[in-house]
């Protein structure tokens, strides 16, 4: 079994980078070789002559190894929108034969593979082919993130349901603050911890946030590592 995991999220903007940095930083302070991958990205920039996504860079910058930009990210498009509609305008169509020959690249080359998926479970990314189905082909036992904001219950219990119907392993999911001045955020993470049928594997507290954890929830790597 490779050793790695897959992230994925409620919703886009819910926390996975954010999730995906600290949990390559913490590995990597386990003594670990970390590689980071995005498969897919919407949303970049031209730098020097070559598309970029800031949540490659992180990822890329967190994990400190040499890897060529494109096989940490090798689809990347412009516009920051869904990416099947970026894929299309280009006219091109994402394909898993690339995706998995970076991921072998980067197996070859680490010790563990975070993988940041886009977006949330079911986001396509072209004819036949969604971010559920690349997860299942990479094999990775699944991280969900829970954006901590209002609607994050109906988004997480409905992310978990599919991501157990699709018969991916779930390690568990960790709350992201995203919302700093979320309203009842320790019931609203109670309700969290009481109805996912998965452990809290952490939860993100926001840096500026108005409101905060009662208690902290450290990221469990142990939990990460044994499901990995």
């Amino acid at each position: 079994m490779t050793p790695g995991v897959f992230v994925t999220g409620t919703d886009t903007g819910c926390g996975k980078t954010w999730l995906s940095v600290e949990l390559i930083r913490q590995l990597r302070g386990q003594g670990l070789r970390v590689a980071g991958f995005k498969p897919v990205a919407a949303g970049a920039a031209l730098r020097d002559g070559n598309l970029v996504n800031d949540d490659a860079l992180a990822l890329a910058e967190a994990g400190g190894l040499d890897i060529p930009y494109a096989t940490i990210n090798p689809y990347c498009f412009a516009p920051p929108i869904a990416p099947h509609l970026a894929a299309a305008e280009v006219r091109v169509r994402v394909g898993i034969g690339p995706i998995r020959v970076a991921f072998k690249e980067l197996v070859g080359c680490s010790d563990f593979v975070v993988v940041e998926g886009a977006g949330g479970w079911r986001v396509p990314l072209g004819p036949g082919l969604d971010m559920q189905l690349l997860a299942l082909e990479l094999g990775l036992p699944v991280l969900l993130v829970v954006g901590l904001r209002l609607g994050c219950i109906n988004h997480a219990l409905l992310s978990e349901q599919a991501i157990l119907t699709s018969g991916a392993r779930l390690l568990g999911w960790v709350g992201a603050q995203v919302d700093p001045g979320m309203a009842s955020l320790n019931e609203n993470i109670a309700t969290l911890g009481s109805a996912l049928s998965r452990p809290c594997l952490g939860i993100l507290p926001h840096p500026g946030a108005l409101n905060a954890p009662d208690r902290e929830f450290p990221l469990d790597l142990r939990g990460v590592l044994a499901g990995a």
